[in-house]
């Protein structure tokens, strides 16, 4: 496994932030905020796109335990389609950090872009799920609840097999799309169809 980093400061309150479901087809955009005590350690801990399902699923309930606090946060697909996916991933995690019962001196940010959160100074951080654990612990959150989510959808709307894409654009799911429509539940204004399919609207 990696070697991720248990802070950033030592000295400071830190809350690592990520997103899931951010190039989805269908669902909401799921963020997590995440505080770990400084002495954390589990040797699974990674990057939830590292690990497996199962392996997320077994970290999830250790995590929400040992945390000193944590928040989930979703932002659904209208909202997605009014502010755009790059704005509703920053409400979806501004969301979870409301959450948080005690509040951190420094956020920890997946990637290369936030809208700052009122009064905590934040560190952009590009792959940081990969590189610090709370992050990471945030990364598992956010993957299992939106798994978890998008499983009980597809109760309601087998065709798109939902149980098994999670709403992202594999071939199966956009085949469904065109045979049987777009959800309430799927993004408008992303491209539904791959560009061959498109003529359908036509």
């Amino acid at each position: 496994m990696d070697n991720l980093l248990a802070f950033f400061d030592e000295f400071k309150i830190e809350a690592g932030c990520d997103e899931a479901g951010r190039g989805c087809l269908a669902g909401p955009v799921v963020a997590a905020a995440v505080i770990l005590p400084k002495d954390f350690y589990h040797p699974l801990l990674n990057d939830s796109k590292k690990i497996s399902e199962k392996q997320r699923n077994l970290l999830r309930p250790i995590i929400e335990k040992e945390a000193v606090a944590f928040g989930v946060a979703f932002v659904s697909p209208e909202e997605i389609d009014e502010i755009n996916i790059l704005r509703a991933s920053f409400l979806a995690m501004h969301r979870a950090i409301d959450q948080l019962k005690t509040r951190p001196e420094l956020l920890l940010i997946d990637g290369n872009r936030f809208n700052p959160y009122t009064n905590i100074p934040h560190e952009c951080i590009i792959k940081g799920d990969g590189k610090f654990l709370n992050i990471a612990a945030a990364s598992i959150l956010a993957k299992t609840y939106r798994d978890e989510y998008l499983e009980k959808l597809d109760t309601e709307y087998p065709v798109y097999n939902w149980k098994k894409n999670k709403g992202y654009p594999t071939f199966a799911h956009r085949e469904a799309i065109e045979k049987h429509g777009p959800t309430a539940h799927h993004r408008m204004t992303f491209t539904l169809l791959a560009p061959h399919q498109l003529s359908i609207f036509d």
